[in-house]
């Protein structure tokens, strides 16, 4: 049985890929010229240390960055991706050559920070939202950073948070731009020729979008930049009209407003900002003192 926890890392090939090209930016075409100056015997432990509270995430990218560095490094966890950290708390440990010890030292923290950042800006919002309405989920979209976006949607799930769509292919979302060139009855419609079985939703910034939607049998709604008393008042049309379909707000909502947004009816929340704007978390690697665990 797969434990609930493997789902908040993500796939083993992007993890590769990514600390791959991450490992080039720093160690090509020489290598790592000031860590050559320590003796080659030189062993050590070193901790990552929380300085700050927050949501863990990118765990395996870390560890990731190490084996491919030097298979002579340990890497051993003592919290797990989704975990709440506070400041002060040692996370993690890394044991092996000093020389190997520093050099990967800012590739694993530069992921690790990043993707707990995300989890920890993550978590912030699904507590908002839970607090206007405990059935609302907190949804990421596809503002990620080029060639992230399979980590960072699994730090978005590390922070409780579930994922839109990963790409293009994976479902249908028609915009006001593909409203430009036709109807959502007929938007929808080609949907369901061409793709038929995948999943379609309408962006809606009208009520009257909402009820063309709706006619057309589109799988889900999408509220784009509505107020909450305007999301409140969709969420009644599609409620009675078709009960089955879910709802999505979208635009411009932030930690202030999420709540109200919830509390409207929403049964998801999408937010671009916990994957293009959050913040690092702040988690350092300590040397630990010779002889020191």
């Amino acid at each position: 049985m797969t434990d609930r926890r493997d789902d908040l890392h993500p796939p083993a090939a992007a993890v590769t890929q990514v600390v791959a090209a991450a490992l080039a930016e720093d160690l090509l075409p020489m290598g790592d010229v000031t860590a050559a100056l320590v003796p080659s015997g030189r062993r050590a432990s070193a901790h990552f240390v929380a300085r700050a509270g927050g949501v863990l995430a990118g765990t395996s990218a870390a560890t990731e960055a190490y084996a491919q560095l030097d298979p002579e490094v340990a890497v051993e966890w003592h919290a797990d991706d989704g975990d709440g950290v506070t400041p002060g708390q040692r996370v993690g440990t890394v044991s092996g050559p000093l020389r190997s010890v520093l050099t990967g030292e800012r590739t694993a923290l530069n992921l690790l920070c990043h993707l707990s950042g995300v989890a920890t800006a993550t978590r912030a919002y699904v507590d908002a939202l839970a607090a206007g309405n405990a059935g609302c989920r907190l949804r990421d979209t596809r503002k990620t950073t080029p060639g992230l976006r399979a980590l960072e949607k699994a730090a978005v799930r590390a922070g409780g948070g579930v994922n839109h769509r990963a790409n293009l292919s994976e479902s249908i979302l028609v915009k006001d731009n593909h409203l430009g060139g036709l109807t959502i009855a007929e938007a929808v419609g080609r949907a369901r020729r061409r793709w038929p079985g995948r999943h379609v939703e309408v962006e809606c910034d009208d009520v009257d979008q909402v009820k063309e939607a709706l006619a057309a049998a589109a799988d889900m709604v999408m509220l784009d930049n509505m107020t909450p008393e305007q999301v409140a008042e969709c969420v009644e049309l599609v409620r009675s009209a078709a009960p089955g379909v879910p709802v999505e707000v979208s635009g411009g909502v932030t930690l202030a407003t999420a709540g109200a947004y919830a509390l409207a009816g929403a049964d998801f929340v999408s937010v671009g900002a916990v994957t293009h704007s959050a913040p690092i978390l702040d988690i350092g690697l300590d040397i630990a003192p010779d002889g020191a665990g």
